[in-house]
């Protein structure tokens, strides 16, 4: 069945009692399906809270401009509007805040204000920043080999990288980023986390890992020295968040609790999906609002807030640039777990696979959110176009 967009029927996907449309366990993350487990990871996979707790929720103000019809290009380079781009791009909502207000939101496919969206990869972000509050905390030394915090990776292919390769994904580890491949590293992280069962016809030989510490442990091979060359690698963040697990007592979840979402001023609390042994994904398995993730980029934009040190952010923002970077990034960089977009703006963003992005920008005092459920993986020309969206966008309101 083929994925379809908002403006398109909805198939009746979980709807009924019993539902009929069943997403498949091995294919929920696919389009079509991902169009509704994207909003009900809960009922997808085991998750755990991260409690917004009983403080304050941060009120937005509305000071609304209906740029319904702004003029923006979609993936092929032809004239469009911001609306009919949303429309192609599969939005699930989409929010832009100016000065702290709110200018611009929008929600699409079933969902609402409360509806929880996984992140995919915006979740290093999140990791990242609470992992710079406990180093600004002096509980993590950044320039400190892994294995002062993890000896156990003294035998893996981390041995002599430091904290801050790992952090800005320049350690030598091999690990396939290659969607499609079950069997490449970040296949096998679908059946370690518990995304994904073993894929029934697969090498009856071949020993998966049971959860995502033993694939760290398994990961022995290194391509190039430590520190040479960024290669984007979602398993850094697992190691950054088992670093932090261990330093503090504390599991991940709590950690970003505790450290960030009750201080944030969140709407809900959030959740992460779980492995086996119970490891909350920091690489992805993140899940919150469209205004938390707002609120959370934000924060970065007010330079921490008081609550990610300033000074942090402020190094996050400066990294090695291009040219050739990345096909939708060619000026960008990665530094602290965010993306760089280029080196005149320094603005950072969040991404993840399937059309996640926060865009936070300090020249025009912006945060853009955009959830999305694509068809497939990536989609260059989607994001592309999303980004001269953004800029579209900032110019039009100043």
């Amino acid at each position: 069945m083929d994925s379809y967009r908002n403006s398109d029927p909805r198939p009746p996907i979980m709807q009924g009692s019993p539902p009929k449309l069943v997403p498949p366990k091995l294919d929920w993350d696919r389009g079509p399906w991902n169009r509704w487990a994207f909003q009900n990871i809960r009922e997808v996979l085991p998750t755990v809270e991260v409690w917004r707790g009983n403080g304050h929720r941060r009120r937005f103000e509305r000071v609304e401009v209906d740029l319904d019809d702004l003029p923006v290009v979609d993936s092929t380079g032809s004239a469009t509007t911001l609306a009919g781009l949303l429309d192609e791009t599969y939005t699930d909502g989409f929010l832009v805040l100016k000065d702290g207000k709110i200018a611009y939101e929008r929600y699409f496919n079933g969902m609402d204000e409360r509806s929880l969206h996984l992140s995919q990869s915006m979740a290093k972000s999140v990791t990242g920043s609470v992992f710079g509050i406990l180093a600004g905390r002096g509980l993590i030394d950044p320039a400190k080999p892994v294995t002062s915090y993890l000896p156990e990776l003294g035998e893996t292919a981390w041995a002599g990288a430091s904290v801050q390769q790992v952090l800005d994904m320049t350690t030598g580890v091999r690990f396939s980023e290659e969607y499609t491949n079950p069997y490449s590293e970040i296949g096998q992280v679908d059946v370690a986390s518990g995304w994904k069962p073993v894929p029934p016809c697969s090498d009856p030989a071949f020993q998966w890992p049971a959860h995502m510490f033993e694939l760290i442990l398994r990961l022995k091979d290194r391509v190039r020295p430590h520190g040479e060359a960024f290669e984007y690698r979602s398993i850094e963040t697992d190691v950054l968040a088992f670093i932090m697990e261990r330093v503090t007592g504390k599991r991940l979840a709590q950690l970003v609790s505790e450290e960030l979402w009750q201080k944030l001023g969140a709407d809900e609390s959030a959740c992460f999906s779980v492995d086996g042994a119970g490891y909350a994904l920091a690489e992805g398995g993140f899940n919150a609002t469209l205004r938390d993730y707002g609120r959370f980029g934000q924060l970065i934009l007010d330079n921490g807030g008081g609550v990610v040190p300033a000074d942090w952010i402020e190094a996050t923002r400066n990294g090695r640039h291009g040219p050739g970077f990345n096909p939708s990034l060619p000026e960008g960089s990665y530094r602290n777990q965010f993306w760089i977009e280029d080196p005149r703006s320094r603005a950072l963003m969040c991404r993840g696979v399937f059309g996640q992005l926060i865009h936070i920008g300090w020249d025009n005092r912006m945060v853009v959110v955009k959830l999305s459920t694509y068809p497939d993986f990536a989609n260059i020309a989607y994001s592309v176009a999303t980004l001269k969206a953004v800029h579209a966008i900032a110019a039009a309101l100043g």
